[in-house]
């Protein structure tokens, strides 16, 4: 019972956020063009500065297992490519499978996982090291699936897409190389391993910018769901769902344990497997000319399941012991 309650009070808030953010739309008291601007400042501002304080913080050092990162970095390789693979002979639409893709394998890790796993362990244990080992990956791939698989004509640019698979490996090099997101993780991590403190006005700063990226986040994605183009993918979303919530837990999860992972390394390994598609697969997609409506469908739909399936899946794993 104590799992369900945490798992619904973790992630029911943030679904009802994103109906505050559809509300609001239909009130008028926030339209498109707020939508649009917001989304650029979760992106390239926000968000990047959420995980640079996470990430600053945590002690790299006297936490640091071989194994479990590369363990966490080979997964998370395996998923990507796999889904991309499956994707390219299963579906037909090319428009959608940057967006599916994307969502069906990237974790909410950053912004769930840590704060999952205090609560459970009053620490945040082994979640920073998965999130250095798997979420700069997450980017990366992302950043490669959603350059390939641009479509900017759908979203009324002029520029066509291009066919040189030359330019698309320098346009996808560059994407990673400027995108704020890696650069905000990479700044973090060398500011943890340098062993940098800041002052309180610096600290309190940083905090009240990083605080900002999942409500605005969440409201931009409220605002930008539209019920009748989500209805018309249901079928994408539903299998993205199941890959995202069962589907590569049940792959992976078993394999973790094998290698003898328990309770925090494990439930780190969960929230990288299992937690909702995270609310940077829509403001991505969306910045990079993929299909943003498929995107906030999938990240709607997994956060709206994802309090029922999380805690299945913390009741089996504490059922055999495992954590």
């Amino acid at each position: 019972m104590d799992s369900f309650l945490y798992s619904i009070n973790a992630t029911v808030p943030i679904f009802l956020v994103m109906i505050v953010g559809w509300v609001i739309k239909q009130l008028g008291v926030i339209d498109d063009h707020f939508a649009n601007v917001a989304n650029k400042y979760v992106f390239k501002v926000a968000l990047p500065v959420l995980l640079f304080r996470d990430l600053a913080a945590a002690d790299f050092k006297s936490q640091f297992d071989v194994k479990f990162v590369l363990y966490c970095m080979i997964v998370t390789t395996i998923m990507f490519s796999g889904i991309w693979i499956c994707t390219e002979i299963f579906m037909k639409d090319d428009t959608q499978k940057g967006a599916f893709v994307q969502a069906s394998f990237r974790s909410s890790a950053a912004i769930l996982g840590m704060a999952f796993i205090q609560n459970m362990y009053q620490s945040t244990g082994m979640a920073p090291l998965m999130i250095v080992a798997a979420v700069p990956l997450f980017n990366i791939f992302s950043v490669i699936v959603l350059t390939f698989k641009a479509h900017p004509e759908c979203h009324g640019s002029t520029e066509e897409q291009s066919t040189d698979k030359k330019e698309n490996i320098k346009k996808a090099c560059f994407n990673i190389v400027t995108n704020p997101i890696i650069i905000g993780i990479v700044l973090g991590l060398l500011s943890s391993l340098a062993g940098l403190r800041y002052p309180v006005i610096i600290n309190k700063t940083i905090n009240n910018i990083a605080q900002t990226a999942t409500p605005v986040a969440l409201i931009c994605i409220g605002a930008s769901f539209e019920g009748k183009k989500a209805i018309k993918k249901i079928k994408p979303t539903v299998i993205a769902t199941f890959l995202k919530l069962v589907g590569l837990a049940a792959i992976f999860l078993p394999i973790a344990v094998k290698m003898g992972f328990r309770n925090q390394e494990l439930m780190a390994i969960l929230i990288m497997l299992a937690s909702p598609s995270t609310v940077t697969c829509f403001v991505m997609a969306k910045g990079m000319d993929n299909d943003e409506v498929l995107s906030s469908s999938i990240v709607v739909l997994t956060t709206l399941l994802s309090s029922v399936t999380l805690t299945a899946w913390i009741f089996i794993l504490r059922n055999f012991g495992l954590i």
